[in-house]
């Protein structure tokens, strides 16, 4: 028999089940390996932009992402049309709030878009894919994300920063 104890710990972190997230977990593995296997190219939102870029540019730079532009553009509609998806059949239709400043929004978007770049690739590309197709350098890359996540978490709270 299955001890209950440490699913009673999980509820704590999951309060609205665990299901939600095993299904939408399902969904992106699945996504993921349609596109490795229909491409050959391993699913990154990061690269979104140059892509997006490579429509405008002429710059090498962008154009390197030229033939798969169309794909991650969709690939990236997806992930919008999905949330939207499901916030209006199974959410509350948008209601979301945080009160969290504005501006720390913003800051804390612009360090997410640098260290993607610094990180040749986003969280979710390395966590998703790259840990997935066992890389040392998304391991480790994933490693230290969470590391300095949950150092930056618990600093943030000992100085009794508040949203």
């Amino acid at each position: 028999m299955v001890d209950p104890l440490p699913l009673q710990l999980l509820a704590e972190y999951f309060p609205n089940g665990i299901a939600r997230y095993a299904i939408g977990g399902l969904f992106v593995g699945l996504g993921a390996s349609l596109i490795y296997l229909g491409t050959g190219i391993s699913a990154g939102a990061s690269s979104f932009l140059e892509s997006t870029l490579s429509y405008v540019s002429d710059r090498s730079r962008f154009q390197q992402y030229a033939a798969s532009r169309d794909w991650r553009l969709v690939f990236t509609l997806s992930i919008v049309a999905g949330a939207a998806i499901y916030s209006l059949t199974l959410g509350d239709a948008f209601a979301y709030e945080t009160d969290v400043q504005v501006w720390r929004l913003f800051a804390g978007g612009v360090l997410v878009g640098i260290g993607t770049r610094v990180g040749k690739g986003c969280t979710s590309g390395h966590g998703v894919c790259g840990v997935g197709s066992a890389s040392r350098t998304s391991l480790v890359g994933v490693a230290t994300f969470l590391l300095v996540a949950i150092g930056v978490a618990q600093v943030v709270a000992a100085l009794g920063v508040s949203p």
